[in-house]
């Protein structure tokens, strides 16, 4: 663990993140810092990347189900609010290996709210939408939509969502769940089966033709990353509980998202279709009007711009 700053030369406005060294915690660290937060991140690197950590956070490697160590860090760190990004954000991995899930998800998110109560400290907690509200629902489905996970990542993201509300109501904390469509955006990996815009930017790139799941008519929200991390830093300064969603009000299939891409890298190659997996959504659009009027956030990047953006990480040099 590596504290660097002494702590009487903090200042007044500090921040733990976990999942600090993945693809959107270490965009909000960086959101954080830009606002004048000392920032703590807290991440195991089973999936971040040490890089991604920002050079003026501190880094604490370890696993948030370990809630001694955890314990120890938000002690010794004092966070006046903790960004929860940590978890397990597989929707195929947690059908395979579901009780992971529930350990990471579920008890790990319990560890961090008491870790928080302890220190005093408000949780802004990443959520899910459209693995939340499930399938055949309204759309762009907004926060009172019923909630219908339809695998054990959407159940365990509401499992966290209920012990994080639960626990504002019962120590009067002003914690906050931000319901997330599909982010991307640039330091998304793309290896493993979550993150399709670096999925297939990487297959691109690199001249390999894409895979696609089902016939490629399944529909998301994509959000780009800096909207994300803004949303983050004004829920964390709201100083009040509340759900909201993330998200731009639009659907993209993946086949539109693979034209986008295909135009920014100036290829064509004919993509590969395979059974849909299990536990995936075929329709999903989030609607962000309650953060809009309660928060003023609204989504500020086109997702033709962000795709393109996001493609030139990938780029051949």
């Amino acid at each position: 663990m590596l504290f660097v700053a002494p702590a009487s030369v903090r200042a007044v406005k500090r921040a733990v993140v976990t999942g600090g060294a993945g693809f959107v915690g270490s965009h909000v660290a960086d959101r954080l810092l830009e606002q004048g937060y000392e920032v703590l991140v807290v991440d195991d690197l089973s999936a971040g990347v040490r890089a991604n950590v920002p050079a003026d956070a501190d880094f604490a490697e370890l696993d948030i189900r370990d809630r001694g160590k955890l314990s120890w860090a938000f002690d010794a760190f004092k966070p006046n609010v903790v960004c929860h990004l940590a978890a397990q954000a597989s929707v195929t991995f947690s059908v395979r290996e579901p009780e992971h899930d529930l350990e990471v998800n579920v008890a790990g998110t319990l560890n961090v709210c008491e870790c928080a109560r302890r220190a005093g400290a408000s949780v802004v907690f990443a959520s899910t939408g459209g693995a939340l509200y499930g399938d055949g629902v309204a759309l762009p489905s907004d926060e009172s939509t019923p909630t219908r996970p339809l695998s054990p990542y959407g159940a365990s993201k509401l499992a966290g969502e209920a012990y994080l509300t639960t626990w504002a109501r019962l120590y009067d904390a002003p914690n906050v769940v931000l319901r997330l469509g599909n982010v991307y955006g640039p330091r998304q990996q793309p290896h493993g089966e979550a993150g399709v815009v670096a999925i297939f930017s990487n297959k691109l790139a690199n001249g390999e033709q894409p895979t696609v799941f089902g016939d490629g008519r399944q529909t998301r929200d994509y959000v780009y990353v800096g909207d994300v991390a803004r949303a983050f830093v004004l829920a964390a300064e709201a100083g009040r509980a509340g759900t909201w969603n993330v998200g731009t009000a639009v659907e993209t299939d993946v086949l539109e998202l693979l034209a986008l891409l295909q135009r920014a890298a100036g290829t064509e190659l004919e993509p590969r279709f395979e059974p849909l997996r299990p536990g995936e959504l075929m329709r999903s659009a989030l609607d962000p009007g309650a953060i809009g009027q309660e928060l003023g956030w609204r989504a500020e990047v086109a997702v033709d711009d962000g795709i393109a953006e996001t493609y030139g990480t990938f780029a051949p040099a």
